[in-house]
């Protein structure tokens, strides 16, 4: 049996958490030499690391440690003593022939634009990269005018503007995603300032704070590599003939397009409008609607870490929680430890709730959307109608609110009584520093939603003692969990049906959720276009 070097990662080694990193390399060296690996000196490194508090009393940091080897006996064997062999990060570059007629064009700045941008600038494609809303300083000042003077800006807020929705979030890399590009992603976050511990931890994030700066840094980069980045510049549509186009609508003129990469993000609701007037195969899809839900920080790390709760190795506690009715699924999401609710509105008259947080983690609340799952049969099963259900509710929040972008809550236990009476005392809420107002969620979520809730928040205080407490704090309306639509496209060439040079990408073309994921998407539609196409000489 022929026998190869490479890297192992020792899995499933549980220490206490004030165990030293060189005390998980001693364990993962020891596992490796049973079984007749020896490891380079000084080749070990933390891999990841994850938390283990199911017994609060004994709580546990779970390390997976790499390590480089030589002998490395068959993957069969690797597997069976809980280890794996780690397969080369490499992105296959193959570039086309056919000529472009312009510089493509990439059309939003989000986590896919943004890498798109950045792949394609790196290879000599000097990319135009269009972005609806402003820089990230002129998203802080619409999102401070929104704050102190109730005024919506719709083309630059929270969802619009450099960075895309993610850069005014948690900024979490956390995905289900199982891809090798996923290491490339956080790697290439690190490149731009990220914390290095952002490759090694279960469920990375960066934080609002570190990431604004990280997406300033790419879009320079682009620049510097030779592509242009329009700000305040709107897609209207494509110019484009027997499916093939060769320009794009903006709200600032027409721009030669060789080619052209919509990630457009899940809030462009006016652009899937445009798209579906004008013919594209855009499908409607699943999505889930609810509240975000605020304790305070101190009780969920208490519920979920008992006296190691505050304990610095650990942080704050974060969850994640499913429950299932007999007709559909209920889940947190985007949970933001030591973070606030933010108005995310992108719509005028509408109330939108997401969820932030800085780096540091460290405000005295912490939050997650409770989210209920919506079938395609709920809203009439059209692209059209998916959007209209989004918009219902984003306007039913903002009258129940007060019709000034405050937002509605609710106590936990006026939501089980039925009674609208507690105003908060000990779970402040979070969202524009204070600007709510008490409301029942049936002005503006469907039933169903607010049923799955309340059996949703009664199995999920079994599982973290004190989650259903009476005075946790729903807040409303929680409506951009993902996109409402599906552009269609190719699955090989990332091609959109009945085009040879359109590509749709990321989470608004409906092929992510989430930063990382739809960073994934982003390089892997480059990718495509890279292997048609051959760059533009400088």
């Amino acid at each position: 049996m022929s026998k190869r070097s490479g890297t192992v990662i020792v899995n499933n080694i549980k220490l206490p958490i004030n165990a030293s990193y060189k005390e998980a390399f001693s364990v993962a060296e020891s596992r490796l030499k049973k079984i007749g690996i020896k490891p380079r000196a000084e080749s070990c490194a933390i891999f990841r690391r994850s938390v283990d508090a199911r017994r609060k009393s004994d709580i546990k940091f779970v390390y997976s440690v790499a390590c480089l080897c030589e002998n490395i006996p068959d993957e069969k064997r690797l597997l069976a003593e809980g280890m794996s062999l780690v397969g080369e990060e490499k992105i296959d570059f193959k570039f086309g022939t056919s000529a472009l007629s312009a510089p493509p064009v990439i059309v939003g700045s989000g986590p896919a634009g943004l890498f798109a941008a950045l792949m394609l600038a790196e290879n000599g494609y000097n990319p135009t990269l269009i972005e609806r809303g402003g820089s990230v300083e002129e998203r802080r000042a619409a999102v401070e005018r929104l704050k102190a003077y109730r005024i919506l800006d719709p083309e630059t807020n929270i969802q619009f503007g450099a960075g895309g929705a993610g850069t005014f979030s948690d900024g979490k890399l956390v995905t289900r995603v199982n891809d090798p590009l996923v290491s490339c992603v956080l790697n290439r976050f690190i490149e731009f300032g990220a914390p290095e511990e952002i490759s090694l931890v279960a469920k990375p994030h960066i934080g609002t704070d570190i990431l604004s700066v990280i997406v300033e840094k790419m879009l320079r980069r682009i620049e510097e590599l030779g592509g242009r980045v329009l700000y305040n510049t709107k897609f209207l549509s494509a110019v484009h003939s027997g499916g093939a186009v060769s320009a794009v609508k903006t709200s600032r003129g027409i721009l030669p397009a060789g080619a052209v990469i919509l990630a457009i993000g899940h809030s462009a609701r006016d652009t899937y409008e445009t798209l579906i007037s004008e013919g594209f195969s855009v499908v409607a899809k699943d999505m889930s609607v609810g509240m975000r839900i605020e304790h305070r920080a101190e009780d969920i790390d208490k519920a979920m870490y008992g006296d190691f709760a505050g304990h610095p190795a650990l942080g704050h506690a974060e969850y994640t929680l499913s429950y299932n009715t007999k007709a559909r699924g209920v889940y947190t999401f985007c949970m933001c430890p030591g973070g606030e609710v933010v108005a995310a509105a992108s719509e005028e008259g509408g109330v939108v709730v997401n969820g932030m947080s800085e780096n540091a983690r460290d405000k005295e609340n912490s939050n997650s959307a409770v989210v209920v799952s919506v079938r395609k049969e709920d809203y009439g099963a059209t692209p059209l109608s998916a959007i209209e259900f989004q918009r219902k509710i984003e306007r039913g929040a903002f009258r129940a609110g007060g019709s000034d972008y405050s937002a509605p809550i609710i106590t936990v236990g006026d939501l089980y009584s039925g009674e609208l009476k507690a105003e908060p005392k000990r779970v402040l809420p979070s969202y524009m520093s204070g600007g709510v107002r008490l409301a029942r969620p049936e002005e503006y979520l469907p039933g169903f939603v607010t049923e799955g809730i309340k059996g949703a928040l009664y199995d999920f205080d079994k599982k973290i003692k004190g989650f259903g407490a009476a005075d946790a704090l729903l807040t409303g309306a929680e409506t951009r969990t993902s996109a409402p639509v599906r552009i269609l496209r190719d699955k090989d060439t990332h091609l959109a049906i009945g085009f040879i040079n359109l590509y749709p990408a990321g989470e608004g073309a409906g092929y992510a959720g989430g930063i990382t994921s739809a960073s994934i998407d982003g390089i892997k539609t480059a990718l495509c276009l890279m292997r048609e196409f051959s760059p533009i000489l400088k």
